[in-house]
């Protein structure tokens, strides 16, 4: 069984445990303890830590979990209905290869279950393992990565900052979209940048992003994968750091997109990495993770799409074509109308903000919506 691969906490956190008051995280959430592993029956969120760090090349020493634990556990949960469970930590395969199968396997066996996975690990390239977790699915994946870095080059000598290389070119390549929300520029080579602007993928940089949060939103939305690298954070909120980064987003920022990336109907699973022993004693990664589950106790149920009979349509002619627009009447979010990958006659809905609409009725065409035709027409 798959599962005999995951280690359970130690003695020493079950004994924290039973410290702890009846309604905490600690005490209502399953968890992979030394004499029992957790149901999956009616369990819709599951977390695993990875013990796994050569992708950083500065990294040498295992990476410990205890720390993040405790502050996870002594959390009180919101007003949820979903259950949630901790099942252990993948130590380290015999090469970094090995681990990203293990990843890959616990990943596809728990999307076939409906089950969310949450995977906290130390360099970000187990995002690869995540990805191809989709495999078995035979469908598109949309990637959001929250990041300072956008993580494209031309080689993959160093699986840490070029993992998005492998996963563009790899077979099988399911990777339809990728986005890059929070980049700094001075940390990415102008080659980067220009190749994902010609791969028709969305980069935002981390001050659109900090002047207008809700931006992120619709990018969210219509993810599949979301990937959060911890150096994305600034280390004056992170508080526990190996490096120090004065820029980055502040508490409220990060935890914010961790909540949009829970309410999105369409994100099936989450990862924090490039945590080492140093950051795992942050409370904010602890309370990253509480605002991506608070997020999914309120999703709306909107995707797959509902009848277009609970969305308000707005059409909004240009002087070559029309844009039609939908609002939902549930949730007040937007969407707009482009063809589908699978059959140009069709059309889907594509996520979009209120503000494409109203550049719309300016003339201005929505840059996601320009860049999402590009891309099916090739």
């Amino acid at each position: 069984m798959m599962y005999e691969i995951l280690k359970p906490i130690s003695a020493e956190l079950e004994q924290f445990i039973n410290t702890l008051p009846k309604h905490s995280l600690g005490k209502t959430m399953g968890i992979h303890t030394q004499k029992s592993l957790p149901e999956t029956d009616n369990v819709q969120l599951a977390i695993i830590t990875v013990n796994e760090n050569r992708g950083v090349s500065s990294a040498i020493d295992n990476v410990g979990f205890d720390e993040f634990r405790k502050n996870l556990y002594q959390l009180f949960p919101g007003n949820w209905t979903k259950k949630i469970i901790d099942l252990g930590t993948i130590e380290a395969g015999e090469s970094i290869e090995d681990t990203y199968v293990a990843v890959k396997m616990l990943v596809a066996d728990l999307l076939k279950q409906n089950i969310v996975p949450i995977v906290l690990g130390g360099s970000q390239d187990l995002t690869f393992g995540m990805y191809r977790g989709y495999d078995a699915l035979e469908q598109n994946v949309n990637l959001v990565c929250i990041d300072n870095k956008i993580d494209v080059a031309a080689d993959v000598e160093n699986p840490s900052e070029n993992f998005m290389t492998r996963i563009i070119m790899d077979a099988p390549t399911n990777l339809h979209n990728f986005s890059v929300l929070g980049y700094q520029t001075y940390f990415n080579s102008q080659e980067e940048i220009d190749l994902i602007d010609k791969m028709y993928f969305e980069a935002y940089r981390l001050g659109e992003i900090i002047s207008d949060v809700k931006i992120a939103e619709p990018v969210l939305r219509d993810a599949d994968i979301v990937s959060l690298d911890i150096n994305a954070v600034k280390s004056a909120d992170l508080g526990f750091f190996s490096q120090f980064n004065p820029n980055g987003f502040d508490g409220r920022e990060i935890c914010a997109l961790a909540r949009y990336a829970g309410l999105s109907d369409r994100v099936s699973s989450f990862g924090i990495f490039n945590i080492d022993n140093i950051s795992q004693k942050s409370l904010l990664i602890t309370q990253i993770l509480w605002y991506f589950v608070e997020g999914f106790n309120f999703r709306m149920n909107e995707y797959p799409y509902i009848s277009k009979s609970s969305y308000l349509k707005y059409i909004v002619p240009l002087e070559e074509q029309e844009l039609v627009f939908f609002k939902s009447d549930i949730s007040d979010r937007w969407w707009i109308e482009i063809n589908s990958l699978e059959n140009d006659s069709r059309k889907v809905l594509f996520p979009c903000s209120y503000d494409d609409y109203k550049q719309s009725l300016q003339s201005v065409v929505p840059d996601r919506w320009w860049r999402a035709n590009k891309k099916l027409l090739g």
